[in-house]
Order: C-alpha cells, then sequence, then structure tokens
C-alpha cells in the first residue's frame, strides 16, 4: 500500500465522508491505522478491528454505513465474514469492500459472489481507495446531513463555529478544545481511541487528551465528575452522546 505525502495527524474535515462510518478490519495493525488516519483525513468517521470476532462485535453495537475487509486473515477470513454481515438480516445492506494481496481473478469472483460491493488488491493507493468509498456510498444510499449543531442537555455546540454555549451564555474554548469536541461530535455515539484525538504525535501518553476532556466537562456537565455526554469509554477512549 503506497501513503499519502501528508505529514502529521489530523481529525476529520468537510469533504465527501462527512457523517459516513467506516469500519476497518485488517489484522495488520500498521495497515489498519494508515487507513483509518488517511480516511479520517478525507472525513470520515473511522473504527478498526484486528479480527473477524472484534468486527462482528462492533458491528450489533454500531451502525457502519461501509465496511472494509482483509481477506487474508488468520482465524476467520474476511470472506467469511461477508457471508455473515450478508447473512444477518439488519446487516444485509451494508456495502462490503474486500482488500487482499491476491490478485486473482477467481478471488475477486468468489469475493464478489459472497456479496461484497467492491474489491481491490494490495498494494493499492489510498486516493483511489477513497475514490471507490465513495462511489460505493453514493450507489447505495444518499449521503446524510450533518446537524449544524449538537444539543447536550443545556449546552449546545456549533459545528461550523466551533462555539459553544450552555444556558444561552457563551462558553470560551481552547482551539485544542474546540477541534477535540468536534472530532467527537462527528463520531457521536461512537468510542474515539484517545491516540485518534491527539493533535500532537508526541503525546503518546494521551495525557493532553485527558487533560482536554477534564476541562471541557466543566464546560459541558452539570455533574463533572459523573459526566452524561462526554463518557470515558475504558480501555478505548472518549465518546459524546449527545440528546
Amino acid at each position: 500500500m503506497s501513503t499519502d505525502s501528508r505529514g502529521g495527524r489530523s481529525g476529520p474535515v468537510a469533504g465527501a465522508g462527512v457523517g459516513r462510518h467506516l469500519l476497518i478490519v485488517d489484522d495488520d495493525d500498521r495497515i489498519r491505522e494508515l487507513l483509518k488516519e488517511y480516511l479520517a483525513r478525507e472525513g470520515y468517521r473511522t473504527t478498526g478491528a484486528a479480527h473477524a470476532p472484534a468486527a462482528r462485535r462492533l458491528m450489533e453495537l454500531i451502525e457502519f454505513d461501509l465496511v472494509i475487509l482483509d481477506i487474508m486473515m488468520p482465524g476467520e477470513s474476511g470472506l467469511e465474514l461477508t457471508s455473515w454481515v450478508r447473512n444477518k438480516a439488519q446487516l444485509s445492506k451494508t456495502p462490503v469492500l474486500l482488500l487482499t494481496a491476491r490478485g486473482e481473478a477467481a478471488d475477486r469472483i468468489e469475493g464478489l459472489s459472497r456479496g461484497a460491493d467492491d474489491y481491490m488488491a494490495k498494494p493499492f493507493d489510498p486516493k483511489e481507495l477513497a475514490l471507490r468509498v465513495d462511489a460505493i456510498l453514493r450507489r447505495t444510499g444518499v449521503k446524510p446531513i450533518m446537524p449544524r449543531e449538537i444539543r447536550l442537555g443545556d449546552a449546545t455546540f456549533d459545528l461550523e463555529r466551533l462555539e459553544l454555549s450552555r444556558d444561552g451564555k457563551p462558553q470560551r474554548l481552547t482551539e485544542a478544545e474546540a477541534q477535540l469536541l468536534k472530532t467527537l461530535a462527528l463520531h457521536a455515539h461512537a468510542p474515539v481511541e484517545r491516540m485518534d484525538l491527539s493533535p500532537d504525535t508526541a503525546d503518546i501518553t494521551g495525557r493532553a487528551v485527558d487533560v482536554q476532556v477534564t476541562r471541557l466537562r466543566r464546560k459541558l456537565e452539570a455533574d463533572p465528575k459523573n459526566p452524561r455526554y462526554l463518557q470515558t469509554v475504558r480501555g478505548v477512549g472518549y465518546m459524546l452522546a449527545p440528546d
């Protein structure tokens, strides 16, 4: 897989993917994280899974707009997981894009016969992958409209202006707090990994994010020590649960 030439980490941006939640399933940690980072820069909400059992658990809890599956995984393969998706009533319409190191016609045919919507052989250009994802989503459904504002009890956050108010009174946000809240809002009701929320790759502990979350809770929550809206997801990171 070739990599994007832009350096650094960035969160979701306005683009083709805004509002779309992708599940990326690959046992190769490096490829999975590269795809998550690249597609997040294209505006997609991304969640990763290292194997089929973890992917199944996530799909039973969260509604995804598209699933990207590596075929060659230990244990249950991407082909078997594709069949499971197609045979499960509540998931049967979820688009599936298969990835594999094998490019033989027989593999492509088997993947498509299992119900995959598209197929890409490794190595590939991530730009082409993003175009394929966008094409699948345009074919399979209407692009959702993201709300301009989200409600968090007596607080309101404007995603365009990055402004927070509570009981009608403006709440001052630092740039880092505003970007963190926007990222969480774009991933509403889904956990976001601590390091995906970190604007600084040098912060390997995620402590800066923890400090920003503590400050945001004071501005959002009626009881910051028992948060209702900005929740901790143990072992993962944080999740925003707006009204």
